[in-house]
């Protein structure tokens, strides 16, 4: 049985760029995609400890620290035993030639390794066969180890003397003649080239480095997207049903981590930009450009699947698992002011040539459509006149008109810009002048605290104060501030990148303040640094999915602008 971690926020992640596995404080591993993050997991003994399966180590021993191998995927566990220390050593294969899977280096007083995959969600017995000196595992699977595996049952178990050096690899081909010491030499020099692309100095320096892997381990590198997190249906509330899977790309997500990004990475502007509009041209190839783009797009840039609940008990025993997004089908309009005002801020007008016709389609489609209710920005069930769509959409419009060849087309862009800036004024401000989360409602939402950084309006107009008094005397609780929204009956915890962007507010007008909010967000983390959706700050618990890049990239942005001189 997999002992479940204690907290979210107690687990490990390592990847290659293409997927990547979750590993306890006790060196287990408890969640594993073979091949690509969204793809059927072997290990999910995450989401059911009886029946989900995992890669753990057996005896008796007490986790004593970890750490990761400089800026790479490479995480290191010192384990104590009543024989002495022993050191594994995970990893996923990253780089040329190397193959693709889990490996795991085993040094110290010798240790035994147990595998129990569960193929398919562990919809399905493991189909286990002696092959050589491997263990084949469902036909497209391998366990090879430096000491013979031997197959108990549904298990794989591997056994490293006391006094010897070992080693595994749960990959997609045997490899019984192998040297896993330069796959790790060559795994992490590959990191090193990766990190290069970012040169930092400045406050905070352990966080930025924590929040730069996560976000690096997150992106499926032959594409260049960014998922939302690792993980399916861990809990925003444990036992409440708020459960989904973020294994996917969110393009309004994708937007804000590659301006993050960009502020920390001046040199690789132009190849973050590219790859992010690559991308969504990737996505919207095929579509009729007259119809909305969908809010998210799995790693290839097709459409995610449509939800499925799995018969799995859920961590915590927190059901529904599912697979799969609802929000797939929903009509985001913030999206496409995200994807115009990311364009505008990362591209000068002559690089965005080749990109014209997916930009130009996304902001007529705004002109268009900009007064219809969507599904907003937290992907309510209801569509409604949701502001925060409106806000982007204005300031998207603005910032690319100034970059198109036609100025005919600039200024009627703008036109339409004022339009909405018109009927904000008119529609979207509470009876106390702040602004409403839906358009006609006296509720405040948190997102509205990004509206100076989208360039809406000044941090200190009338109605920014306003939102910031409504927001601290609502919806703030120890630091943290949660979101307002009317389908969340159950509750959630605090949300995490609205607190950060809160603190983003106050980098222009009181940066000790700032510092405050983001010290307690980062109180929250875990010891390597890997931040969740959200938090309890009743039982310091990490909740929801895991790691979250929506998190970081906020992490990094009042990162870089506290970074600033003067701030």
């Amino acid at each position: 049985m997999t002992q479940q971690p204690s907290n979210i926020g107690d687990l490990g992640l390592i990847g290659d760029r293409r997927t990547a596995a979750l590993v306890t404080r006790s060196g287990s591993v408890v969640w594993y995609c073979p091949g690509r993050f969204d793809a059927p997991s072997l290990l999910a003994g995450l989401l059911d400890p009886e029946r989900g399966g995992e890669w753990r180590v057996e005896g008796e021993f007490t986790p004593s620290r970890r750490a990761y191998l400089g800026d790479s995927g490479v995480l290191e566990t010192h384990l104590d035993t009543p024989d002495g220390e022993v050191t594994l050593v995970d990893f996923m294969p990253y780089g040329p030639g190397l193959p693709r899977g889990v490996c795991r280096l085993v040094r110290g007083v010798g240790a035994t390794l147990v595998l129990t995959p569960a193929p398919d969600y562990a919809q399905c017995p493991p189909l286990l066969e002696q092959d050589g000196d491997a263990v084949r595992i469902d036909g497209d699977c391998w366990l090879s180890a430096s000491h013979p595996p031997q197959v108990e049952g549904g298990a794989v178990r591997l056994s490293i003397p006391p006094g010897e050096s070992g080693w595994a690899l749960l990959g997609d081909r045997p490899c019984g003649e192998a040297n896993p010491e330069t796959w790790l030499e060559a795994t992490l020099t590959g990191w090193r080239g990766v990190a290069a692309e970012t040169v930092y100095s400045g406050p905070y320096p352990e966080a930025v480095r924590g929040s730069l892997r996560a976000l690096r381990l997150l992106t499926f590198e032959e594409t260049g997207s960014v998922i939302s997190a690792a993980t399916t249906s861990l809990p925003e509330v444990v036992g409440a049903g708020r459960n989904y899977d973020y294994r996917y790309v969110w393009f309004r997500d994708s937007g804000m981590i590659v301006r993050a990004l960009s502020r920390l990475s001046p040199g690789h502007n132009g190849t973050l930009g590219r790859g992010f509009l690559d991308f969504v041209c990737r996505s919207a190839s095929g579509r009729d450009l007259g119809r909305p783009l969908p809010p998210l797009a799995t790693v290839s840039g097709k459409d995610a699947p449509s939800v499925e609940e799995l018969p799995l008990a859920g961590y915590r025993g927190s059901r529904p698992v599912r697979t799969g997004n609802a929000a797939a089908s929903q009509v985001q309009l913030d999206v496409y002011g995200n994807i115009l005002l990311a364009s505008a801020a990362l591209y000068r007008q002559t690089e965005l040539e080749e990109h014209w016709p997916m930009l130009g389609a996304a902001a007529e489609y705004l002109c268009d459509h900009w007064a219809d209710p969507d599904n907003g920005i937290w992907e309510e069930e209801e569509v409604r006149p949701y502001l925060s769509s409106k806000v982007l959409g204005a300031v998207g419009l603005e910032r690319l008109a100034g970059l198109h060849p036609d100025p005919a087309t600039g200024e009627r862009w703008r036109a339409v810009a004022g339009d909405i800036r018109a009927w904000v004024s008119a529609h979207g401000l509470t009876s106390e002048g702040a602004f409403a989360a839906v358009a006609g409602e006296e509720t405040v939402d948190v997102v509205a605290a990004l509206y100076p950084t989208w360039g809406y309006c000044a941090p200190d107009a009338p109605e920014m104060r306003a939102t910031l008094r409504v927001l601290e005397r609502d919806w703030c609780r120890e630091g943290l501030y949660w979101r307002a929204l009317r389908e969340r009956g159950t509750g959630e915890g605090a949300f995490l990148a609205g607190t950060l962007w809160v603190a983003l507010y106050w980098t222009a007008l009181d940066p000790a303040r700032a510092r405050r909010i983001l010290e307690t967000v980062l109180g929250y983390a875990g010891d390597l640094g890997l931040i969740a959706e959200e938090a309890d700050p009743a039982s310091g618990e990490l909740l929801g999915n895991f790691p979250q890049t929506f998190v970081h990239a906020a992490l990094l942005g009042v990162i870089a602008e506290l970074s600033e001189p003067g701030a």
